[in-house]
């Protein structure tokens, strides 16, 4: 959908050039032209008003439309169950918060519990070494490049970072398995990571300083900086339990305990979720990734045994078709975004249309969802659990959001997205493989296609 004000702003395009006296071959900005910009700025009292509006507000509380609230009312005609929200404070994780909160739902149902929350400590440990190993791997595979070589730069500036995917998530439970959060609990720098990492990332850095000079014994070399990187996360997240007693009082108020039980042992034997069943979609709508094609991006992963993370990309009505059906059949569905768009964190609202930017500017900023990709406006930078959704004749019209900000924001820490967003922002979902048509699961067969790591692919986890 084209915004509203673009056919406006197109057509006043060239009074304006008229007004500036802009020559088509302008290369720098005359005296008088500025003088003509500024006096047209002057002359419109609309600009007179923004300017003592946002001399002391911000400009996303000037922009809010209010009018729009009755049309994102806090109801769903299809709603699933509702936990507490999870808080990640200042850590990146989305991520693991959102598969943390995915995979209590089937978990609370099976041990008749009113809540319950994972350990998103213990994972982030164990993505954070991996991701470290994976790094330090293709360091070595780019030795004999040149120092220059973009892929290396590409590596040592990106570095590790709290973000990942879903399948990131799958990838630590599946080697090291999950503990309950009492067993490995939250610290100062598991929910404050900045430094954390910036250490980290130092190491990387280290260590690409030394194989570049030639280091000889890469295994020995290696051994030396997963060392210090696994004190680096030890001092800073705890360490990870090997074995634990699984503690838990039921709805009924009845306790119970699994004693002296490892990690992977709790996944695997008293959780029932697999994740082999569940395949990572994307809707991505620009011209040089098909739609219906397998992509995975290079450089892009953490347990290097499990290789890249793959994509399956589909048209936006495939997409929401599939994320329905999982609802419908009472599946919560994870969700990748970009939650810095239109975003009001007090009301819980994901709204495009609830800021309204051109009347106070006077420009327009529309851009659609291919344009917005292809200029790095937008990525994903956020995970979160869809809980519900508004469907009218089988469309939907509002979507409901589990997030990971704690329970003082929004409706109890939950969101309302409307429909025009979601189209927008929402980038990635997980679905279970029993919900793709025969089509799809064809395409899941297919080759994949390896996408540079600078493609806008690559942020998204």
């Amino acid at each position: 959908m084209v915004n509203s004000h673009f056919f406006f702003y197109i057509s006043i395009k060239s009074s304006i050039k008229d007004i500036l006296k802009l020559g088509d071959n302008s290369m720098e900005i005359r005296k008088d032209v500025l003088e003509n910009i500024t006096n047209n700025y002057l002359q419109d009292l609309n600009n007179k008003t923004a300017r003592c509006a946002l001399a002391r507000n911000k400009i996303r509380d000037i922009m809010r439309n209010k009018e729009k609230d009755g049309e994102l009312l806090f109801n769903f005609s299809l709603n699933l169950d509702s936990f507490k929200p999870s808080n990640q404070q200042k850590s990146g994780s989305s991520f693991i918060y959102a598969g943390c909160n995915l995979l209590r739902a089937s978990f609370c149902k099976k041990y008749d519990l009113n809540d319950f929350e994972f350990s998103q400590s213990y994972i982030a440990f164990y993505d954070k070494l991996e991701k470290f190993n994976y790094y330090m791997e293709s360091l070595i595979a780019l030795k004999d490049n040149d120092k220059d070589n973009r892929e290396r730069y590409h590596i040592l500036t990106k570095g590790i970072v709290d973000e990942g995917s879903f399948f990131g998530f799958r990838n630590i439970i599946n080697k090291y398995g999950i503990v309950p959060k009492g067993n490995m609990n939250d610290t100062y720098q598991s929910l404050n990571t900045e430094e954390m990492n910036y250490l980290i990332n130092r190491k990387l850095r280290q260590f690409n300083a030394r194989i570049l000079k030639n280091e000889q014994n890469l295994d020995y070399l290696k051994s030396i900086f997963l060392d210090d990187v696994f004190r680096i996360l030890a001092n800073c997240y705890g360490v990870p339990p090997k074995k634990f007693n699984f503690e838990y009082t039921d709805k009924d108020k009845k306790y119970h305990i699994i004693k002296d039980i490892t990690p992977l042992e709790f996944y695997k034997e008293y959780m029932d979720f697999d994740f082999n069943n569940y395949v990572s979609i994307i809707n991505v709508p620009t011209n040089d990734k098909p739609y219906n094609k397998l992509y995975s991006i290079k450089y892009l992963g953490n347990v290097i045994e499990n290789g890249n993370y793959i994509y399956l990309n589909l048209p936006l009505d495939d997409f929401k078709s599939l994320i329905i059906k999982q609802l419908e059949a009472r599946e919560l569905v994870y969700i990748g975004c970009d939650y810095k768009k239109a975003v009001d964190v007090g009301d819980g609202i994901f709204d495009d249309l609830s800021f309204n930017y051109y009347d106070t500017f006077r420009s327009d900023f529309y851009m659609s969802k291919e344009d917005a990709l292809d200029n790095y406006e937008s990525s994903i930078n956020h995970s979160m659990i869809i809980t519900g959704v508004n469907l009218d004749n089988n469309i939907p019209t509002k979507w409901k959001i589990e997030n990971s900000w704690g329970s003082n924001v929004g409706n109890n820490g939950y969101f309302v997205a409307s429909s025009t967003w979601f189209d927008k922002y929402v980038y990635s979902t997980v679905i279970n493989k029993k919900y793709l048509n025969e089509e799809q699961i064809e395409v899941l067969k297919e080759q994949v296609i390896e996408l540079e790591p600078w493609d806008i692919l690559g942020m998204f986890a």
